[in-house]
């Protein structure tokens, strides 16, 4: 009995307090206030869903309110959508406000460009109506682009996925034909799925040109097949996820990489950005010492959320490049190969979790297991490792690692380069490939010397005029900056030249 007089009493209290307490209100007196007077929803590409943003509505008076009506001025033929305090629509009757208390108006948008007459699309959330009216605008940009969607299968309607090596695998998307292997500035370009450059194919992407990826997209140069980037000091190309709004702008990981595997080649990129992707460049393809896999200048690589180049035995020239901020490091150079980096700035202010790797990895095996279960290493040559005028640095102590394994060729070459490196835990200690004062094969370092760049919370690299790489440079071929600045004479190190900041 005396767990059942228990059981009863606690599901009376649920019972009581369940029940809302009723409370009178008073009609809105159109004298609400708004956490904002216009709501800019960005840009957003035609036919594509827009991030969701949010009003507060403020009732500042002592006595409980009832908004008669809330509503979009264009009705339900508005492009917008509304949440009320927990309600989709369009239009909302007798919404309640307590005194001294607010609600939440989120508002999304998907516009078909075809459909509207002006590509800045607007509209208003009436609140009240008559002498009460208040409102609040609603403003969108709307942009034209090329689409390109993977297959799908006319019957069951499930997405194509890529045959590689003549093999199916799990990644959707498809091959690209003749007709779209061209890529120019007149519009926007927004690929879903992986694109795949067939064999024998060349990829080309003129000046100004900006490539936008869905979630899980990316491009693939296959074997035998070549990408050509030809931005420009003042047009330059641009790779980025598809969500165009302010938000979205430096949040890593919203699309794939830029795979080049294993055989392609003479791909080149000239004055790109690529950014916010999982890898900036994932490159596989053997190569030559002679001929690079992929020629790279007067590019950026930023905020990836694993790597900005994952290398892997392959050949890599390049001069004027930044690479910033990556989950894991900004450039992976491993199973050996050849990498000739002049000119380049390799600083990683990764700041959205612990990294365990350094700005800069070099390597020459790999490791797999065997039938067995057992580990296996295996090591390949590294033919040249060179870096001139590089900086290293970093938000870690040590931002510069060489990880030989005896077995193979391990080449490399370090000249006038700025490394951060404080080995505080000693784990470094007798490794010969990181004795910067006694190895020979560094000439002209700065350890740990101030690079003063601007701001690398916002990947601004350029370097100022307290910079211990002004005039450490060494001549070389590449006689003008990223920014198309003079260095013949006396060159910093890294990609820029110094500057006075304002």
């Amino acid at each position: 009995m005396r767990y059942f007089i228990t059981f009863i009493i606690c599901v009376a209290l649920i019972s009581v307090s369940s029940c809302r307490k009723d409370f009178s209100t008073i009609p809105s007196f159109g004298n609400l206030e708004f956490s904002k007077d216009t709501v800019f929803l960005d840009t957003v590409f035609t036919n594509i869903g827009s991030a969701t943003y949010n009003l507060k509505v403020y009732n500042r008076g002592n006595k409980d309110i009832t908004i008669p009506k809330i509503n979009l001025e264009n009705g339900v033929n508005s492009n917008y959508r509304l949440n009320v305090d927990g309600i989709p629509g369009k239009e909302f009757n007798d919404i309640d406000i307590l005194a001294k208390d607010s609600i939440f108006v989120f508002v999304e948008t998907t516009i078909n460009i075809n459909a509207v007459t002006n590509p800045l699309y607007t509209d208003r959330i009436l609140f009240d109506t008559g002498t009460n009216l208040q409102d609040v605008d609603l403003v969108t940009l709307v942009q034209d682009a090329n689409f390109i969607f993977p297959a799908k299968d006319a019957l069951t309607m499930k997405i194509d996925s890529l045959t590689l090596d003549g093999q199916p695998t799990t990644i959707k998307g498809r091959f690209l034909t003749d007709a779209e292997l061209t890529i120019t500035k007149n519009k926007p370009t927004v690929i879903y799925g992986y694109a795949a450059v067939p064999a024998n194919k060349t990829l080309t992407i003129e000046a100004g040109a900006n490539i936008h990826f869905h979630n899980n997209s990316g491009l693939i140069i296959d074997d035998k097949a070549t990408l050509k980037v030809n931005g420009t000091l003042t047009e330059k190309v641009v790779f980025e996820g598809d969500r165009l709004e302010n938000s979205f702008s430096r949040i890593p990981g919203q699309w794939g990489t830029i795979w080049m595997r294993a055989g392609s080649k003479d791909n080149e990129i000239k004055h790109a950005q690529i950014k916010n992707g999982i890898i900036g460049i994932l490159i596989d393809s053997i190569g030559t010492p002679s001929t690079p896999t992929l020629k790279l200048e007067s590019s950026e690589i930023y905020n990836n959320s694993n790597f900005g180049i994952l290398a892997r035995e392959t050949n890599i020239e390049a001069h004027n490049v930044v690479i910033g901020s990556a989950g894991q490091a900004s450039l992976a150079a491993t199973i050996g190969g050849t990498y000739n980096f002049t000119h380049s700035t390799f600083a990683n202010y990764w700041n959205n979790g612990i990294r365990q790797l350094p700005a800069v990895l070099v390597n020459n095996f790999f490791t797999f297991q065997d039938v067995n279960g057992q580990e296996i290493t295996q090591t390949r040559d590294l033919k040249a490792a060179n870096f001139t005028n590089c900086i290293f640095d970093g938000n870690n102590n040590i931002e510069f690692v060489l990880d030989k394994v005896d077995g193979s060729l391990f080449n490399y070459s370090i000249e006038n380069c700025m490394i951060s490196f404080t080995d505080n835990s000693n784990t470094f200690d007798g490794v010969v490939e990181l004795d910067f004062e006694n190895n020979t094969n560094y000439q002209n370092i700065i350890l740990n010397g101030f690079a003063n760049f601007r701001d690398t919370q916002k990947e601004d690299f350029i370097i100022g005029e307290n910079s211990d790489a002004i005039n450490k440079g060494k001549t070389t071929l590449f006689t003008f900056d990223i920014l198309g600045k003079d260095r013949t004479t006396n060159p910093a190190i890294g990609a820029y030249q110094n500057i006075t900041f304002d």
